[in-house]
């Protein structure tokens, strides 16, 4: 099938690119120029695990090409994905100007019967303003308007595009229904679901699917902090509550709070459309309240050991990506908790293994970027772990304390064992677990 992908972020990157590793013609479609010469090279300008791979064959093959040229990649395309940035806006709405901006341009370019697909997360009610935008200009009968929300989890995206759990596609067309199922079918193969609902709803389904999860982590969150109060384990907790087949094993650890570009804005922007319905969503006021205190948690922890003036220490962080297997800092709790530090007056020592050249990007000389993980222990006063990066999970204990001017750690994952710290003599603090002392 002939596929444009109109932004070439995250899910429009990974999107194009799985969606040619079937077979399909696909060309992305980016207004930044200089982005686009660097894929036509054969860059990746995201990390993604395996996405490289994937990218690098399509591309040479000839199945995956990019260009800036809109007009010529909508003349190719029997299906066009809108895959735009909708960042928060001031009151916490889905900004929808770069969609509904692509919307009017394919109103005078749309020649032939198109599928045009929202794939970006988006409020309910958008592929109706989408569908107005294009109708202005266009006959009807030469476009359909679909729903199909992305549902990847950055760092096994492109695992889950391939082999998703569900497709969800919104539609009233059965024209389209027809085109996206043949899209569709070759990732479903082992008989997982391709669900048809109308539009609205499949809209809705993205929010209440990221909003649930948010709200999983925070009452988890919630657990572990009272946890700490009451002297029990929420690794315990956790592992009794995961084993009931009613609430599951997935999104109860502890921890930071959620970040990334998915579930802040998505929970935002829920909320707001609750607001703007005149109903009080309760819950996800509260889980963003529980969020914004929770990725403090260690910057409190720190304070609550040194002081709330912490000049002079200086802090070793390790994680700045708001999870592993990803470059991605949007909404990361590392940079709250460099804020915090650096405000306290403390210097600031840094190594993650993908993300530091964006972070560095926000602080320049600010905080000190290291070359591995031990290298960030010289001569700090305390370790702080942030992100639970793999390489983080089975250290040389011996060497950070020798590295270390005190042997103190402050874990915002729980990665370690807590009878191992006592054995390796570290303080250690973690979430929702007793302290090592």
């Amino acid at each position: 099938m002939k596929i444009a992908v109109v932004g070439t972020g995250y899910v429009g990157l990974v999107t194009g690119t799985c969606f040619a590793e079937t077979g399909n013609d696909v060309i992305c479609v980016d207004i930044d120029a200089a982005k686009v010469e660097k894929m036509r090279n054969g860059e990746v300008p995201i990390y993604e695990p395996d996405l490289d791979v994937l990218f690098e064959r399509n591309r040479r093959q000839g199945r995956l090409k990019f260009t800036t040229d809109l007009k010529s990649a909508v003349d190719h395309a029997e299906i066009i994905f809108l895959a735009l940035p909708t960042p928060p806006g001031a009151d916490g709405s889905a900004d929808l100007r770069f969609i509904l901006g692509v919307a009017d341009d394919l109103s005078g370019m749309i020649n032939h019967y198109t599928v045009v697909v929202d794939k970006s997360t988006v409020p309910v009610g958008t592929a109706e303003q989408v569908h107005s935008r294009l109708a202005a200009k266009l006959d009807e009968n030469l476009f359909d308007v679909v729903s199909n929300p992305e549902f990847l989890r950055e760092g096994v995206a492109v695992d889950d595009f391939l082999k998703p759990d569900r497709v969800v596609i919104g539609t009233n067309s059965t024209k389209a229904e027809e085109v996206m199922r043949r899209l569709y079918e070759p990732f479903v193969r082992s008989g997982n679901p391709i669900i048809f609902m109308d539009i609205r709803s499949a809209e809705m389904t993205k929010y209440a699917a990221n909003s649930y999860l948010a709200t999983r982590i925070s009452f988890m969150n919630e657990i572990a902090n009272l946890c700490e109060g009451l002297g029990a384990d929420v690794d315990a907790v956790r592992k009794g509550m995961g084993s009931d087949s009613r609430i599951g094993k997935r999104f109860l650890f502890p921890g930071v709070g959620y970040g990334g570009s998915c579930f802040p804005k998505d929970v935002q922007a829920l909320a707001r459309t609750a607001g703007q319905n005149d109903y009080d969503f309760q819950i996800l006021n509260a889980v963003m309240a529980v969020n914004d205190r929770q990725r403090l948690r260690i910057a409190d922890k720190i304070e609550a050991y040194y002081g709330d003036d912490l000049a002079g220490k200086t802090i070793a962080l390790w994680g700045l990506a708001f999870k592993p297997n990803t470059d991605d800092i949007r909404e990361a709790p590392a940079l709250y908790t460099i804020d915090r530090l650096l405000a306290a007056g403390a210097t600031v020592r840094a190594y993650d293994p993908e993300a530091m050249n964006n972070v560095e990007a926000l602080y320049g000389n600010k905080v000190t970027f290291c070359d591995d993980q031990y290298e960030a222990l010289d001569g700090a006063d305390a370790l702080a772990i942030v992100t639970e990066w793999s390489a983080f999970r089975t250290p040389d204990f011996d060497r950070m304390k020798t590295a270390l001017n005190q042997s103190v750690i402050f874990d915002g994952r729980n990665l370690y064992d807590l009878r191992r710290m006592v054995e390796a003599g570290f303080y250690y603090d973690s979430i929702g677990r007793s302290t090592v002392k």
